[in-house]
């Protein structure tokens, strides 16, 4: 099942592989786009309301798992471009074992938090109780959410993103049906919501299993291969966890967002909750970008090729910046239509479409910071991804979306600049450390201290 990818067109891989993982994330983002359009067809704003803020705060927990599990991709990725199939199977084995553990120990913390977590991003009164049944809900159902990310995230390290296409499509399908049967003829509202998306997951995960069960991936997996060992385990953490602190501080910041437009009332929170849907079914190219550098380089890194792994990384930012601007140029014509797929309420409508004129072109520089972190990922320097981004967080995102909302009262317009104008930080902090890590290696060779001492 593993697909080496150190050789032939740097451009065909980049396809090849980026692909299938953009639809499963267009499959993924569709479905939860999904739940806010049905339950719109079926209650007002109140639900969609506790919707959208349970569903960023699922969101960002996800976005955390895949971030952590960034760790595996990468370490599976060098192992298979190197061709060390031990080193695979143990990396495999012990990611299974960790997110595994680490799952059930995160469920319990939150399902006896949930009322707090409710009350702390400042949901509006009327949608509290939506919010707090959709949430129970869900971190019920953390374990199998995170294992179709952490098997997804084992096969693109193996350069296999079909696969997970196939699981995506299939939990996509039943999310939408069990939606339609739960918020329509059993009035369940946010819960059915919340109830869908965790049985489509679990389906997909099982479906995953099966097909794991039964077909060859080229490795060979021992009962040792599960027992956790301290250096397998410390090189997932070391890449993985400043991603996942990296994304945490991104989602964190995106919460805060959502509470100061909470405390700006209903329809705001509600316009705001709608666009954050929105971006992230934009943000598909970015997030894919991401992923495949992140796999790609991983493996030309474990076979000692810098410079396709350079390569790689530049032509994704091409890709990812080309379909960036189209996008927010594409939103400038037709915001209104695009957020009213969603609500009826014409101040809703107006309200977010000032905030997704503004916000969308985050897609423009978020692609290219995604790329590079992608790619610092791959040669073990994740902490710069870390860095960035709490760097935007801190000086851009936060307090320029704080002032516009103080300053303008009137309009989500300033608040939305808050986005591109972090990314634009990003942006520059990530090609300045490109550049100082880039006069440090010359040819396509590493010495035998591994990639991330000489990046």
């Amino acid at each position: 099942m593993e697909k080496n990818l150190t050789s032939g067109s740097v451009l065909k891989n980049i396809l090849s592989f980026s692909l299938p993982y953009l639809l499963s994330f267009f499959l993924q983002t569709l479905y939860g786009m999904a739940d806010l359009w049905i339950v719109g067809q079926f209650n007002g704003t109140e639900s969609i309301t506790a919707v959208s803020i349970g569903s960023q705060v699922m969101h960002m927990l996800t976005v955390m798992i895949v971030g952590l599990a960034m760790g595996a991709t990468v370490t599976i990725g060098q192992a298979v471009g190197a061709r060390q199939k031990e080193k695979i199977s143990r990396a495999v084995g012990n990611t299974a074992t960790l997110f595994l553990l680490g799952s059930f120990v995160v469920t319990v913390i939150l399902a006896v938090l949930v009322r707090p977590i409710v009350s702390l991003i400042s949901t509006p009164a009327e949608a509290v109780e939506g919010t707090v049944r959709y949430l129970t809900i869900c971190f019920i159902g953390i374990p199998f959410i995170t294992a179709y990310n952490i098997i997804s995230s084992v096969f693109r390290g193996l350069g296999d993103s079909r696969s997970p296409l196939c699981f995506i499509a299939v939990a996509c399908a039943c999310n939408i049906g069990f939606d339609l049967l739960f918020i329509g003829p059993m009035k369940m509202g946010s819960a059915g919501a919340a109830l869908g998306t965790v049985l489509a997951q679990t389906v997909s995960v099982f479906i995953a299993l099966a097909v794991i069960a039964k077909k060859k991936m080229g490795i060979s997996l021992k009962k040792e291969d599960f027992r956790l060992q301290k250096e397998t385990v410390g090189s997932i953490l070391k890449i993985g966890f400043p991603v996942c602190l990296q994304d945490g501080f991104i989602q964190v910041s995106f919460l805060i967002i959502t509470v100061i437009a909470n405390c700006r009332g209903l329809n705001d929170a509600a316009a705001v909750g709608i666009v954050e849907k929105i971006i992230g079914f934009l943000f598909l190219i970015p997030s894919t970008m991401l992923s495949t550098v992140s796999a790609l380089a991983a493996q030309n890194i474990g076979a000692r090729q810098v410079r396709r792994a350079r390569q790689t990384l530049l032509d994704s930012v091409v890709i990812a910046v080309f379909f960036g601007v189209i996008f927010s140029c594409a939103v400038q014509f037709f915001a209104p239509q695009i957020v009213g797929i969603f609500e009826k309420n014409e101040t809703v409508i107006r309200l977010g479409s000032q905030y997704l004129k503004s916000y969308v072109w985050d897609c423009v520089f978020a692609g290219v910071h995604f790329c590079f972190s992608g790619y610092f990922c791959a040669i073990g320097r994740s902490g710069l991804s870390f860095l960035h981004n709490v760097l935007s967080i801190v000086l851009v995102r936060v307090p320029f979306a704080y002032l516009a909302s103080a300053c303008f009262a009137d309009t989500l317009f300033p608040m939305g600049l808050a986005a591109p104008g972090g990314s634009l930080l990003s942006v520059v902090v990530c090609v300045i450390a490109y550049a100082v890590i880039s006069r440090r290696v010359s040819g396509d060779s590493l010495t035998r201290t591994g990639a991330s001492d000489i990046l």
